[in-house]
């Protein structure tokens, strides 16, 4: 039989100049590996790796797809040998085409290059932590790390690629597309590179209601509403690191916090605001000051400037409150603080946001 090589689609019979042992040969020859990884997290945001016996990196969970086996079920597979944990894994949250080049693989290997599937293992609670079993080789210890630390624990590549799908996961667009790590298509997230750097640890308690009496106010920030329920976030240009619009107090606020929040609003951003609802306040064990937070609906962002006070200009961008929360290390008062934060918005008569892409706001808006 003779046939034409196919110029389409990969399940595609061969056509008439061809004979399909040739055909199958010519596939056979631009065959690539299949593995698998899959990304979780603890309640903090941080990513849980292995620390391997064969290796002096580590790597996220996963492992080789057998033969005929779907990545899928690899993935939940490499769970249970590596981890002694049995579960599903649902969601894809990133394809990387890993090329034979990139690898430092012995040449008696033949490396002919990967397609390497990140899976979604979700939060971990601190009893599923206690869950896991390791074997008796292979797996020496597992820890989970602030995503900054990936790049000095794990290989230039595989750091990439955990960083480009915890990006995904948190920007919520679906499944992305790599090669070597890096997004065909980069989102916001990836171009300020959104957690490279270390996020600071702000385990403060929150207590709804004003700051007591006495206690000085170190810092007023502001959950700002756009209409559809999502909220504005200011990242570093070129670390990604996420505030909220809002910052210390200034002799010419005269020691009002919702004067701090509006002022630093419009110096940061050029936003304004309807009139602010308190929150709460947190409290630091170690300080004797209050940092408190407030609500309101955004009415207008001006051009993009730099900050006249720092001189940084902020990348700002929409997001769900959840989200929000995300981009920082805020320990178990965050979810006080979310429910605070939503009760506001009702309050305002604001929908709340289904999670979606983050938005970046480029150019001027009113509401």
């Amino acid at each position: 039989m003779t046939t034409t090589p196919s110029a389409s689609a990969s399940d595609e019979l061969p056509g008439t100049s061809m004979t399909d042992e040739d055909y199958g040969a010519l596939r056979a020859s631009a065959s690539l590996w299949s593995g698998t990884s899959v990304l979780i997290t603890d309640q903090r945001g941080q990513v849980l790796v292995e620390h391997v016996d064969y290796l002096d990196t580590c790597l996220l969970p996963g492992g080789a797809v057998d033969k005929g086996e779907a990545p899928s079920h690899a993935a939940a597979r490499e769970l249970q040998e590596e981890l002694g944990v049995t579960t599903t894994v649902e969601r894809g949250l990133a394809v990387d085409w890993v090329s034979a080049d990139s690898f430092d693989a012995p040449s008696a290997m033949r490396f002919p290059g990967e397609i390497l599937y990140v899976y979604d293992g979700g939060t971990w609670t601190d009893a599923q932590i206690a869950a896991v079993r390791l074997p008796d080789h292979e797996i020496e210890a597992i820890e989970f790390v602030e995503p900054a630390r990936l790049p000095d624990l794990m290989t230039p590549r595989d750091a990439r690629r955990a960083l480009s799908a915890l990006r995904a996961r948190i920007n919520g667009g679906g499944t992305v597309l790599l090669e070597n790590g890096l997004p065909l298509a980069p989102t916001v997230l990836d171009n300020t590179r959104v957690l490279s750097t270390a996020r600071h640890s702000r385990h403060y308690p929150f207590h709804p209601g004003p700051a007591p009496d006495g206690l000085t106010v170190r810092q007023s920030w502001g959950w700002l509403f756009a209409p559809d329920g999502r909220v504005l976030v200011l990242l570093g240009p070129h670390n990604g690191c996420a505030c909220l619009p809002g910052g210390t107090p200034e002799p010419e606020d005269h020691g009002d916090p919702v004067a701090t929040l509006i002022r630093e609003a419009a110096e940061e951003t050029d936003a304004r605001l309807g009139e602010p609802l308190l929150l709460g306040h947190l409290t630091d064990p170690a300080e004797p000051y209050a940092r408190v937070r407030y609500a309101a609906a955004l009415t207008s962002v001006g051009p993009v400037r730099p900050d006249p006070a720092t001189g940084c200009t902020y990348v700002r961008v929409l997001a769900t409150p959840e989200q929000a929360a995300e981009l920082f290390d805020w320990g178990p008062s965050a979810s006080h603080q979310l429910a605070a934060v939503h009760r506001a918005r009702e309050r305002l008569g604001i929908p709340r946001a289904a999670r979606q892409p983050f938005t970046e706001l480029t150019d001027p808006n009113a509401w």
